[in-house]
Parts: structure tokens; sequence; C-alpha cells
């Protein structure tokens, strides 16, 4: 009996990603194109669906494609374009870090959003929504990326829990609130909100011809990219947890509630029938590379030896000021005092970031998530070995494999997910 197949799509800062799964979540295909292929203007969203279109048919060439159940496709968090009633573009898109500069609009928004929202921000979707209003006044929809690139495969511009959460939308009451209309944003152009995984509707029966699928193709809810990322590690019960260890630590935990903490910058995104609720410090990666070039850190990293403790309680910060675990825009860095050897210099930052995530995952518990039972760490520094037992020693946890570590898995699974249901 031939397999079902579920495919997501991925559409990054730098380019787009395909990935086919079968029915026991193995990947049978992969397509990906980079947008510079097809235009140097990564705000035209005709490039984002080229991308789009070229990794999506890299794929559909290598598998079985009567098999295709679903499709689902996450995006740029925060990255918005409006639209006329066709879908068709009608100015430059938003990307996820392209700033308000109107004062203005900032504080309406500050003045009127509860303190737990996601909408504050000079990058949030709300500021780019009021932006576009004044811009572009004949707009039909004001829409995120993942809804613009999937509204061309089933023609419906609809949108996900997780990409309208900046824009706004309170995924508890499941509404766009009340507040938005304090400050001029007109929710009627507001695109409606499913959960990811839901079914919003079968693929465009010219879009099924032109890959050579089925047209009973489901297209649904997708995510963001770093939602979608966290899903492909494999982690999905309530403790379940992810660190990212690029430049900067980012900590997400799988919760059965909700949390929120406006000073430390930590909100919740609604997922799979729980919460994925994290925050970002400032330490990371950053910090070594002020201090060592990857070579040095390579190499001084294997004469650390990982099952003692200096102890010195570093706060590796690469300058004053932190949000999560500690909100406090003036702390200062702790890197002294500084042991002779750089080994151990390059040990006791180790620690210090070991000490941050320790102190992360205490907080988010503290704030109501479930005490972390499981990490699986992606970044650039998951590969270094001495960190890893360091960090292990201070969680009082051995570390698992991620599943995958591309967003696309991610969005398979959503893809999966409300195929079969």
């Amino acid at each position: 009996m031939p397999s079902d197949i579920f495919i997501g799509i991925d559409l990054g800062t730098s380019g787009a990603r395909a990935i086919a799964i079968n029915e026991g979540c193995g990947v049978i295909a992969e397509g990906k194109s980079n947008l510079v292929d097809h235009g140097t203007d990564y705000r035209d969203p005709r490039i984002w669906y080229a991308a789009t279109i070229t990794a999506l048919s890299l794929v559909t060439k290598a598998i079985k494609r009567q098999n295709v159940k679903a499709i689902a496709i996450d995006g740029t968090s925060g990255s918005m374009l409006p639209i006329d009633a066709n879908g068709r573009p009608l100015a430059q898109a938003r990307m996820y870090n392209d700033p308000c500069d109107d004062a203005e609009i900032l504080d309406k928004i500050a003045r009127a959003a509860p303190p737990e929202s996601a909408a504050h921000g000079a990058t949030s979707g709300a500021a780019k929504a009021l932006l576009f209003q004044a811009a572009v006044p004949n707009a039909d929809k004001i829409v995120h990326q993942a809804d613009w690139v999937a509204g061309q495969f089933c023609g419906i511009f609809a949108s996900d829990d997780n990409n309208a959460l900046k824009t706004g939308y309170d995924s508890v009451t499941r509404t766009w609130p009340d507040w938005m209309e304090q400050v001029g944003i007109d929710r009627n152009l507001l695109p409606n909100v499913s959960e990811p995984g839901a079914v919003v509707a079968p693929i465009l029966p010219h879009i099924a011809t032109q890959f050579g699928l089925p047209i009973s193709t489901l297209i649904v809810a997708g995510t963001t990219d770093g939602c979608a990322a966290f899903l492909a590690t494999g982690a999905s019960k309530p403790g379940d947890g992810v660190t990212s260890i690029g430049t900067t630590l980012i900590l997400k935990i799988v919760s059965d509630t909700p949390i929120f903490d406006a000073a430390s910058g930590i909100y919740s995104h609604r997922l799979l029938g729980n919460w994925l609720a994290g925050g970002a410090s400032n330490t990371g990666g950053g910090v070594l590379l002020g201090h060592f070039t990857p070579d040095e850190i390579a190499s001084l990293s294997q004469q650390i030896d990982p099952t003692t403790q200096l102890g010195l309680d570093y706060y590796p910060l690469s300058k004053p000021g932190e949000r999560f675990p500690v909100s406090n825009p003036d702390l200062q860095p702790k890197l002294f005092p500084r042991p002779e050897s750089d080994a151990e210099f390059l040990k006791a930052i180790f620690e210090g970031i070991a000490g941050v995530e320790k102190l992360a995952y205490a907080k988010l518990n503290a704030l109501g998530a479930p005490p972390l039972q499981t990490i699986r760490t992606v970044g650039g520094a998951a590969q270094n070995d001495a960190l890893t037992k360091i960090r292990e020693n201070f969680l009082d946890l051995q570390g698992s494999m991620p599943t995958h570590v591309e967003a696309a898995y991610g969005a398979a699974l959503l893809a999966k997910h409300g195929g079969q249901e």
C-alpha cells in the first residue's frame, strides 16, 4: 500500500527549502532555492514565490506525486505586505527586521496593547499594519509572508496563530482584540486566523496540474520559521526544551499553559495542542567570538576538562544589558577574574553560558512552565562537545539529538498533522 506524502516549505531569510516526508516522518526528498537566484530585492513577493516554486519542483520530481496529501508553509515572523482582493501585492513587503520609525505609531501601540502582547516593538506586525494602512489605502488585506505564499496555492489568504502573534492576535481568546481599534488598526484588513496544522483549503486546480499533484491535496495553516524549526527537532511534549546557541542564546519549552512576561520578552505560541514559551538572552556565541577566533575555540576546547567546574560565576555579555532571564538594561558583563590559561578562560565563559541557560529554564518554570525534561540543542555551538557536556552538567540532563534541524521539516510535520485529521 502506497505511503502518504506530506510536504513542508520554509521561507527563510535567504531562500526557500522544501522537504517531503512519508507517514513515518522519514525524509524522502529535499529541494532548495536561494532568493538571490531569482532577484536581488528580497522584499519583492515574486522572488519569494519563484524560490518556493523552484524548491517545490525539485521535491515533486523526486517523489510519487500522486501520494501527496498536504502542504504547509512557514515564513519569517513579522514579514508583511498589503494585497488587493485577488491577492496581488500592492507594495513592497516590510520584512521581519524592518523597523517602524514612526514614533507616534509605536507610542499608540505601547499605550493600548496589553503588556504581554507581542505587538510591542518597532518591528512588530502591528506597527507594519498601521504603516501599510496609511501608505496603501486601497488594500483589501494585509497579510504575512507565509499567508501570501500559501494563498498562491489555495486562493485563500488566511493566517495562523504564530504568524499573527506579533501583529497583535490574542492566541488565548483567539481574536483580533479590541485594543487594535483604539490605535487605528482596521481589523477587517487582517486575515482570518487558524491554528497551525489546521486545513485551510484544497490546492487550486491549476497549481495541482503544474506540479502533477492530486486535486485533493490540502493546504494546511503554517507557522513562523522559528516555530517550525522547533517542531523539526522532535520536541513535542510539555517539558521538552530546545536551546539555540548562535550569536545569542534562544530558549523555548513546550508548556501546557501559556507563559507571558513582558519585561523579559517572554510570550507563548499556540502549537499543536500545547504552548511554546521562550525568551532570548544576549549571551551566546557572540561573546565567544569577541575573545577568540573559531579556530582558537576549536583548539582550546580540546584542552578543557568538562567534568570539573572552575566556578567563576561569569555572566558573559558582549556589552551591558540583558532582558532574559535577568531583565536589566544596565546589567554589566561579568568576565572576571580571568584565568591565566586561555583554555580555562574559554571554559569559564562556557560555564557562564551554561549558568545563564540553567537560570533561564528555571525562570520559565517559576512563571508556570513545566520543569525541563529533555533538552535539544541547535545552532553552531551545538557542535562543540566541551560546551555541550558542561551544559549537560549544569542542567543535570543528557541532551537528546534533534530529529532534524531544518524548519521545512517542521512545516512538513504540520502538513502531516492537517492531512491526517
